[in-house]
């Protein structure tokens, strides 16, 4: 198997556009790499959803890509959704750039994310942590 590559565009509400471009060697990581503007300045979201399906919105993609059965949780985690990616950041700009690598996003075998959704949330992710004002504003309790 040669290197394989996807290309997601990405509309939304407003002016919400972007693309990424999925790049997979064999036997390696799936690069992430792309642009995503008309953001909401801040933390957002971004994760694959189980079902290509956007014909209403994020209700119709289904839940997290989740072939292993696994607890949400970060990108790092051991135990994780394949479809956590994390929280990408948009700029004061509104625009996101994603550039990340990722070992449980193939785009070939039994578990590949072709024909999935790819979704940009419009509020940060929790990271399977709970409250995510605890992570992003946290201070020492007095």
């Amino acid at each position: 198997m040669g290197t394989l590559k996807a290309v997601v565009l990405i509309t939304g509400e407003t002016n919400i556009r972007g693309s990424l471009h999925f790049v997979q060697d064999p036997n390696g990581p799936t690069h992430v790499k792309g642009r995503i503007g008309g953001l909401s300045p801040g933390l957002h979201g971004f994760h694959i959803h189980a079902l290509g399906d956007t014909t209403n919105g994020c209700n119709s993609t289904g839940p997290h890509f989740n072939p292993l059965k696994k607890d949400h949780g970060a990108p790092a985690d051991k135990e994780r959704h394949a479809g956590d990616l994390g929280n990408i950041l948009a700029g004061p700009d509104g625009v996101a750039e994603v550039s990340m690598k990722d070992w449980q996003i193939p785009l070939s075998g039994p578990h590949s994310i072709l024909g999935r959704a790819v979704v940009v949330h419009a509020d940060p992710d929790d990271l399977g942590r709970g409250n995510i004002f605890n992570l992003v504003n946290s201070s020492p309790a007095r």
